[in-house]
């Protein structure tokens, strides 16, 4: 608290009231997640003047809802400007009282938890704890089922004996002529393991799910389309290692486009993943493999400048953070997705594709034109099944060539 204020009455006075013995561990936590200065001292104050206001209503922390913040809030308005409509600092308490085990799990101020949102938390708990499936494929589950539950219940109440296989087949026809077939495919899975689900907890008596055949998608039926080497060298070019962010972005950017990491495993990264003396790379893959890989020493040179001069003071042992406050560890592959869409709009590069993994299709096509054989871009790329590599055969054309069959003649 003495790094922000330096008046000993308004130090004594933030340390009064029913979260007075926690607000050193809230300064701290804004001081490891990188806010500066002027903001740690706004939230604070407002923190300072909720636990005066609860001791005003005489409310113990163990006993603090959102109805508290809300009035609070209120008050607050009536006697002071609100600068802020909606502060952080009110989730910072409700996490640091919920991990002290002093209140249960609190919505924030505002939030009300629908008949679906329970539904959804009971499935997701189901998801972790019981089948321990993978988190990403908790999240995509989740949400697929939660879009499905709220156009078919809205808020209201689970009517379970309206459902029936029609209105699921009509939901996902319509469903899928909008969105892509890999991801209706993981959508109609999750949709499937729901049923199941609901089936197992007495909520529908039918087994709807079996009544639901998986959605039809064939594996290696596209031909993958990666950025060629000139459009790299455009996009890492376009990155101003000036700035903290460009530091960070000509590191990123050749994981992909040099080792061919996937999004996730670039954004998993620690600082204890690379070690220097003997120059490798461990990469956390897909299935909870680790995977040793030798780290290029222009790749290293990047990833010490941003070390040095770009990445931010934190308490995470993540190698890239966010480049602003908090300055947390880069959240999974959809981060690192939004990394490369932004560098490609810098370098002007239309690209039918804006994800991570083009970086990784274009490897691949590189080194197979270069005469690298299919079982050394599997190993490169750490692909479990040789069959997952194979698609990569059709992109080099010369080798087809050879065996395409000559035209027997002319138009008939």
């Amino acid at each position: 608290m003495e790094r922000f204020f330096s008046w000993r009455r308004t130090i004594t006075f933030n340390r009064e009231g029913p979260l007075g013995p926690f607000m050193d561990e809230l300064a701290q936590h804004f001081v490891d997640d990188g806010y500066c200065r002027c903001y740690v001292i706004d939230q604070l104050r407002i923190a300072a003047e909720f636990s005066h206001w609860l001791l005003q209503q005489r409310i113990p922390a163990t006993d603090i809802e959102p109805g508290h913040v809300e009035r609070f809030l209120r008050y607050r308005a009536r006697t002071k400007v609100p600068r802020f409509r909606h502060p952080v600092i009110f989730a910072l308490i409700y996490d640091l009282l919920r991990r002290k085990g002093l209140i249960a799990h609190l919505l924030p101020a505002g939030a009300r938890q629908t008949p679906v949102d329970k539904l959804i938390s009971e499935f997701r708990l189901y998801l972790t704890e019981e089948q321990r499936l993978a988190n990403a494929t908790v999240i995509h589950y989740t949400k697929d089922v939660g879009d499905w539950l709220r156009d078919r219940f809205g808020d209201g109440p689970a009517r379970w004996r309206t459902l029936s296989v029609a209105d699921m087949t009509d939901y996902i026809t319509q469903r899928a002529s909008v969105i892509a077939r890999k991801t209706a495919k993981t959508m109609v899975s999750g949709l499937r393991a729901y049923l199941r689900f609901a089936h197992y907890r007495g909520y529908v008596r039918q087994d709807l799910a079996s009544s639901i055949p998986p959605f039809a998608h064939w594996s290696r039926t596209s031909i993958p389309r990666g950025l060629s080497r000139e459009h790299v060298q455009q996009v890492l070019a376009s990155c101003d290692r000036q700035t903290a962010s460009g530091r960070r972005d000509y590191a990123v950017l050749p994981l992909l486009a040099r080792l061919g990491l996937r999004g996730g495993e670039v954004a998993s990264l620690e600082l204890d993943d690379v070690d220097w003396k003997e120059g490798r790379l461990t990469v956390r893959g897909k299935g909870g493999q680790n995977t040793q890989l030798p780290l290029p020493h222009d790749v290293g040179k990047a990833i010490v400048a941003y070390l040095k001069r770009g990445r931010p003071r934190s308490s995470s042992r993540r190698l890239f953070l966010r480049a602003h406050a908090p300055t947390n560890g880069l959240k999974g592959p959809v981060a690192i997705a939004c990394l490369v869409k932004r560098a490609l709009r810098r370098a002007k590069i239309d690209s039918p594709s804006t994800g991570a993994h083009q970086f990784r299709y274009g490897l691949a096509t590189e080194m197979l034109r270069r005469g690298a054989s299919l079982a050394d871009i599997g190993e490169l790329l750490r692909h479990r099944h040789p069959q997952t590599t194979a698609i990569y055969a059709k992109v080099d054309l010369n080798t087809l060539r050879t065996l395409a069959l000559p035209w027997t003649g002319g138009a008939g």
